[in-house]
């Protein structure tokens, strides 16, 4: 996106943009600075003025929306249709070129799915107003009600850990655009009720991306719960996309401001399409180009951490590692030497060798997803054993488990004793934020507000 950024909170001109001024934003309104809805205020305007040159498919009046919501389900289902047809006649993957291209796509959309809701937690606040209820309902669920089977950020950050791929260094700034716009969200939603409510019309919409992934991640050995958990819970016949539609109608001005409101609905819907998307990440993904980037990361760690009594092709490790850009040399070397044989087991290479196993010379160094970019790399066009289809397993409740011994959730338990329903409310409110809610104190601060929620209307 060729645009000048202002996120630091100084204009910038051309040459002088911060390549990380996104990554910036987003940790601040992560960890709630003290400028954080200033900041978020400025940020959403200036991504609004971007959304406004793009195209819109929305209909013209909002009574046609249910209608268009319709035929656009129709419209993925029919899609996703014709890909299992194609893939049950012996077609490839049309996503996935490997395992290292799934956990790169899962690492690189991280930063929205680590806040997934958050446009929606400002809808707290309209807990008595039955108008707020299908958004709210929505918002409570992407928190899995409190129970974290169901959380969907904490299956999400479940999913990174399982495959070691949480780290968030080789990740671009554009990365992080629409987890910044969500988070935003969060801290001024009172100022942009019109735009959240287009917002979350857009993200709400089954997309067929999400079916792809699912069917995808499954067949590598992934679990795609955390995606099929969103193909059902957004279905257009009573899921998320249908309450989206349904609270845009009940929110609706009946006087002559309505125009403007739907207008603004639609400015909102269009900042889903700011930022890299989903299919865009997928598409970006190159194994060589990978491999070497990951590597010249690590090269400022290792430059010095290897013995001279090895050379490769003339050359000992250190001096192959002392200055950028000679890692795709390195490589090469390494596989004139023998150490590296392409296109076959992986195991059979001396350097994934010193990789992997207890007692590999490297061990520790590379995460689980680095390994799997270096194994599947070696492998090439070789085909080994099929991975097993994953299967998603059901965790026990674990915010019972931790219970007594989380200092935060016994600090907000002490804190709730003999409080009227209305005050308790208004405490737990701070634990159903974005960096709390999948918290042990979270996820009993979401329960206990669901109830007391139902008690008091």
């Amino acid at each position: 996106m060729s645009v000048f950024k202002t996120l630091s909170g100084t204009p910038t001109s051309p040459g002088q943009c911060d390549d990380d001024a996104y990554r910036e934003l987003y940790t601040a309104l992560y960890n709630d600075a003290p400028d954080a809805h200033a900041r978020a205020e400025a940020f959403l305007r200036q991504q609004l003025a971007l959304a406004a040159g793009l195209p819109c498919d929305l209909p013209e009046a909002p009574e046609q929306l249910t209608a268009w919501a319709e035929q656009r389900c129709a419209d993925v289902a029919s899609e996703y249709a014709a890909y299992l047809a194609k893939r049950k006649q012996g077609g490839e993957r049309e996503y996935f070129q490997n395992k290292a291209h799934a956990l790169y796509f899962l690492q690189r959309v991280a930063p929205t799915k680590v806040v997934d809701g958050a446009w929606l937690e400002g809808m707290l606040n309209h807990w008595q107003d039955l108008r707020f209820d299908g958004l709210l309902t929505t918002y409570l669920e992407e928190l899995g009600k409190g129970d974290p089977r169901q959380n969907h950020v904490l299956i999400y950050r479940k999913l990174l850990a399982e495959h070691d791929c949480d780290d968030q260094q080789g990740l671009d700034d554009e990365h992080f655009v629409q987890g910044a716009i969500q988070l935003a969200f969060a801290r001024c939603s009172a100022e942009f009720l019109p735009e959240v409510i287009g917002y979350n019309l857009g993200y709400e919409q089954l997309p067929l991306h999400l079916l792809i992934s699912a069917y995808e991640l499954r067949e590598l050995g992934i679990d795609p719960y955390y995606f099929t958990l969103h193909v059902t819970i957004d279905n257009v016949s009573s899921g998320h996309g249908r309450k989206a539609v349904e609270a845009l109608l009940d929110l609706l001005p009946l006087d002559e401001g309505r125009a403007a409101f739907f207008q603004r609905v639609a400015l909102g819907y269009r900042l889903n399409e700011l930022g890299v998307g989903s299919t865009a990440v997928i598409k970006g993904f190159d194994l060589q180009r990978e491999v070497v980037a990951m590597l010249e990361r690590k090269r400022e760690f290792g430059q010095h951490m290897h013995s001279d009594y090895c050379k490769v092709d003339g050359q000992t490790v250190s001096q192959w590692l002392s200055s950028p850009g000679k890692i795709a040399q390195f490589l090469g070397a390494m596989e004139r030497m023998g150490w590296i044989k392409r296109h076959g087991p992986p195991q059979d290479s001396r350097f994934w060798q010193l990789i992997e196993g207890g007692t590999a010379a490297m061990f520790g160094v590379f995460d689980g997803y680095e390994k799997q970019l270096i194994h599947d790399w070696i492998a090439g066009d070789w085909q080994g054993p099929r991975q097993r289809p994953a299967v998603h397993r059901d965790q026990p409740h674990q915010a019972d488990e931790v219970a007594p011994t989380d200092p935060e959730l016994k600090s907000l338990q002490d804190n709730l004793l003999g409080q009227p329903p209305a005050r308790a409310l208004e405490l737990l409110m701070p634990w159903l934020s974005a960096q709390r809610h999948h918290r042990p104190a979270g996820l009993f601060a979401t329960r206990r507000f669901v109830e007391l929620r139902t008690r008091l209307r």
